[in-house]
């Protein structure tokens, strides 16, 4: 049923300030908005990482009802090769802990970041996501 992460979506009352962050955190542009012209961006897209995993930014305003304003929820954890660094890197830009950096095994760390948004960004190794990194074709 559940066959990967397509898109995750982060909302932000500044949708301009937040697309500037990811763009200094990524290193990339986005690679879609919406409107594409014509009036205020409300979305846009980066795609990131070995997957090319869908990361939307969407201005407050279109967010689901009953959405809280404050961090919570379920943290999704993106795989990154050292999570000290980008930990570090990650405060270095003006995002707030959440979790602290905790080893759960052997290849198994994690930590998360509230952004300067309001949203918890998750970052993780994970040896089993090398692993079928590696068995790919």
């Amino acid at each position: 049923m559940l066959r990967g992460l397509a898109t995750v979506n982060f909302y932000a009352d500044d949708v301009e300030a937040a697309k500037d962050w990811y763009v200094e955190l990524l290193g990339v542009e986005p690679y879609f908005q919406s409107p594409a012209e014509g009036g205020p961006v409300a979305y846009y897209e980066f795609r990131v990482g070995d997957h090319q995993t869908e990361l939307g930014l969407i201005d407050r305003r279109f967010a689901p009802p009953g959405l809280p304003d404050v961090p919570g929820g379920a943290i999704g954890h993106w795989h990154v090769d050292d999570v000290k660094g980008a930990l570090d890197r990650l405060l270095a830009l003006g995002a707030e802990p959440y979790t602290p950096l905790t080893e759960y095994g052997p290849g198994f760390v994690t930590a998360s970041v509230t952004d300067p948004f309001g949203n918890v960004l998750g970052i993780m190794h994970n040896e089993h996501y090398l692993e079928m990194l590696a068995a790919r074709p």
